[in-house]
């Protein structure tokens, strides 16, 4: 199955949510001031915030009328195109040999150690070794939770017992990356530190023992939000990027929400790139994010408009 398609199943909810608007809206036939209003408040429905909503509109109406577009279906690729601009951010992606370490960052509850699991069947799949390590020591169960994942899919994990001191389980993983002469260490970090300065210190201290071990570490921090919260999962992204730098995000849940539209307002805002996205429970359901398939897949087309 190709990644749009699997983008569309996962965004199934939101179009349900805005099927009749869709339909509405671009079978209608005229282009008048009550479209551009209307349009606005598609987007809303989908959870962008209202400036963006506006924006966005304006936007496509400036282009629709310099290309003198007459017909409300013809507005549709105009938009799409306006919110693939909208999505993308430029990417800075690790090069080199390696080895490479990759954070993982994010509040408990997001499926951060699940996503830990899928990035290393996809690094598998393209032929990388892979090492995990359970550095998120202050809660029991995602230790279990990775060392069940690790032995699923036959990647090797370094783990401590729970309550131990982070830093001394990085620093084992680091000395076991170099040494297995592996490709890529999976970093979970610790999802709750009552105050945002404990966990820019645990942070700090993470990024210090890997940039001593390895050069260049982290070489990836991925922060991991949970699409189900829509805006609300901003306040946390805004966090995660005042204590530490982001090189993208990582959106779980995809398939549970009808908020897709959220992960325009989020990049809006923080201007990350989002980098992949979880689209269901399977170790294969992470996909790399492609902002031209998301737009695609968030506003549809009339031959999916019609599917019941």
């Amino acid at each position: 199955m190709g990644i749009l398609q699997r983008l569309r199943e996962s965004l199934q909810r939101t179009q349900a949510r805005l099927r009749d608007q869709l339909v509405l809206l671009f079978t209608g036939r005229l282009i008048d001031e009550a479209f551009w209003d209307q349009l606005i408040e598609l987007l809303i429905v989908a959870d962008v915030h209202y400036e963006l909503a506006e924006a966005i509109t304006r936007e496509t109406r400036r282009r629709a009328e310099r290309a003198l577009i007459r017909e409300p279906l013809q507005v549709l690729p105009v938009l799409v195109d306006v919110l693939t601009e909208r999505l993308t951010v430029p990417v800075e992606a690790p090069t080199g040999p390696g080895p490479h370490v990759y954070f993982f960052v994010g509040v408990n509850g997001t499926g951060k150690t699940t996503t830990i699991a899928k990035m290393a069947y996809l690094l598998k799949s393209q032929g990388r070794s892979v090492l995990l390590c359970a550095a998120d020591t202050f809660r029991a169960a995602a230790i279990d939770q990775l060392a069940i994942w690790a032995e699923r899919l036959g990647v090797p994990l370094i783990a401590h017992q729970a309550g131990g001191d982070p830093g001394a389980v990085l620093f084992d993983a680091l000395q076991a990356l170099k040494a297995r002469k592996l490709d890529v260490l999976l970093v979970d970090t610790a999802g709750r530190l009552h105050t945002k300065a404990n966990l820019m210190r645990e942070l700090e201290k993470l990024t210090r023992i890997a940039r001593q071990q390895v050069e260049g570490a982290p070489h990836e921090t991925f922060l991991v939000l949970d699409a189900t919260m829509g805006q609300n999962a901003l306040q946390q992204a805004r966090v995660f990027r005042e204590v530490t730098p982001l090189t993208g995000l990582i959106l779980t849940k995809l398939d549970g929400t009808a908020k897709g539209g959220a992960v325009l307002s989020i990049v809006d805002q923080l201007r990350v790139p989002v980098r992949f996205l979880g689209v269901g429970e399977r170790a294969t359901d992470l996909v790399p994010f492609s902002p031209r398939e998301f737009a695609q897949a968030l506003v549809g087309s009339p031959e999916e408009w019609g599917e019941s």
